[in-house]
């Protein structure tokens, strides 16, 4: 990865069960809670190729930001579900056409209207307002640059789940130390830093084969709650690295 992302590595393609794109279609049940919180929870970790989207359209930052705000607020309220269908497409496509409806409906308005109930969602904007003024300087579309920003999401929220575990467990620093070998830095020197870590080179290895395998699980699940159909993790798989290589 360039423009100064470290290489992640793509994990292979699998195939899994019911997912909670299901129950995002579900979630304009207002007695759906576990719906409305897999919504919540998918709104809260994609939030930014969104922003990033509106602000590629020309918004200003502030314009940018009340209206990702309200947009993701009708998507809690059920608005716009009703072309969500569960049969086809991803969470993905859902929220980029969603999003073009909603700024069509905006079209005559200055700048979104806040709601008076308060914030929904927690979306730091000031630190999206941050990634989107180190975002290159390139003459790509709106389209182009949700895209790549959506595959990036995808393998920061992986990585996020990961170090979790890990925090979970009492072992924040190993993680730290082993994360290099998910992100194309492979050629890492094990011998030293098994000494760094008080053990054998061996168990290392071992340690690296484990992390590496519960990354590429997260990596399919994370995939799999944003499509539809199990079979569509593996075209999606093949998006995100069309994403994450083009020029």
């Amino acid at each position: 990865m360039t423009n100064g992302r470290t290489m992640h590595t793509l994990p292979g393609s699998s195939q899994f069960p019911t997912t909670r794109w299901t129950l995002v279609v579900a979630a304009g049940d207002p007695h759906r809670k576990e719906a409305r919180s897999a919504l919540a929870s998918l709104c809260e970790g994609y939030w930014y190729p969104l922003y990033a989207y509106v602000r590629r359209r020309g918004y200003a930052a502030d314009q940018a930001q009340d209206l990702t705000q309200e947009f993701f607020i009708r998507v809690l309220e059920g608005r716009y579900l009703d072309r969500a269908d569960p049969e086809k497409g991803r969470f993905r496509a859902f929220l980029l056409t969603s999003m073009k409806f909603f700024l069509a409906d905006e079209a005559d308005r200055n700048r979104a209207q806040k709601r008076g109930g308060g914030t929904v969602l927690s979306l730091e904007f000031s630190s999206g307002e941050d990634r989107y003024q180190r975002e290159p300087a390139h003459d790509e579309t709106p389209e182009w640059v949700f895209e790549r920003r959506w595959a990036l999401s995808v393998l920061d929220r992986v990585v996020e789940k990961l170090r979790n575990e890990f925090v979970h467990h009492g072992r924040p620093e190993h993680f730290e130390r082993l994360k290099v070998f998910l992100l194309g830095q492979s050629d890492a020197p094990y011998a030293a830093l098994a000494r760094e870590m008080s053990t054998s080179e061996g168990a290392l290895k071992v340690a690296i084969h484990r992390l590496r395998k519960r990354y590429r699980e997260l990596f399919r699940q994370e995939i799999a709650d944003t499509v539809a159909d199990p079979g569509e993790v593996e075209s999606e798989l093949r998006f995100l690295a069309a994403a994450l290589t083009r020029k």
